[in-house]
């Protein structure tokens, strides 16, 4: 384990993450959504679609990935702004040690301050709404409020882990990551993956919804892919986007070495 992630690097990027200003900023969303599942759970008790909708669709879709965005790119990203990627660069650490300790500490800061209170928020809700009563009866039927906190934060697990793999890479990839991140939590993962069915199979927010689907049934969560499909996809895109990675932080090194 030490030759994949490197616990001298690992304890810097955690020490420097944290230590920034923009750390005030992690907690932001989380207090967001536990807020608003607090307004929601006090104002509208008698309606059990909205905790599927607010937990799931605008959790996955915005809270959890603008967290993974501001997170993922700290991690690495100012590190390469400033230059001082070199140095680190320089240090007999494997371009993949780096690439994957900076994501790891950048997931571990997710699942705290995104997946845990995505769980916080799903025990406040009190569950969702199942699949509709079968024969003659109407209605949805009531799912336990545990099945239904173990689903979305199962699924919040699997998007910090895919989330931070595709903004770390972006970080590495250009010196607007936190443009290009923004730009494509709002345009791709919040406006065409909820309104274009053929997007889904690459977005990341219904990944995390679909393997959640597998802990719960609830067509309120509006998953637009399985379980078996969700997990296959997610494991490509993390691994796609961390050798590509690796690759641009080889590529930098080279252009950063004098002549």
């Amino acid at each position: 384990m030490s030759g994949l992630v490197n616990p001298t690097v690992a304890r810097i990027t955690l020490r420097a993450t944290l230590s920034r200003k923009r750390a005030l900023l992690f907690a932001i969303p989380a207090a967001v959504l536990i807020v608003l599942t607090l307004v929601l759970k006090a104002t509208h008790a008698p309606s059990r679609a909205w905790p599927s909708h607010v937990l799931g669709t605008f959790g996955f879709s915005v809270l959890l990935p603008l967290t993974a965005l501001i997170i993922g790119t700290s991690v690495l990203g100012a590190e390469v702004d400033d230059g001082s990627i070199v140095h680190l660069l320089a240090t007999p650490v494997r371009r993949f040690s780096v690439v994957a300790t900076k994501f790891g500490v950048a997931t571990g800061l997710t699942i705290v301050f995104a997946a845990v209170p995505e769980l916080i928020a799903a025990l406040i809700a009190g569950g969702g709404s199942a699949s509709p009563l079968g024969g003659d009866k109407v209605g949805l039927v009531s799912i336990s409020t545990s099945q239904f906190a173990t689903g979305l934060f199962v699924g919040a697990l699997a998007c910090s882990v895919i989330y931070n793999a595709v903004f770390v890479m972006v970080s590495v990839a250009t010196t607007r990551a936190i443009a290009v991140g923004l730009l494509y939590v709002l345009v791709w993962e919040t406006l065409l993956a909820n309104f274009v069915s053929g997007v889904r199979l690459l977005s990341v927010s219904h990944y995390g919804l679909g393997i959640a689907g597998g802990f719960v049934t609830d067509p309120a969560l509006q998953a637009g892919l399985g379980v078996l499909t969700s997990v296959v996809m997610g494991i490509i895109v993390t691994a796609a986007a961390l050798l590509l990675a690796v690759s641009l932080l080889s590529s930098f090194t080279l252009k950063g070495e004098p002549a």
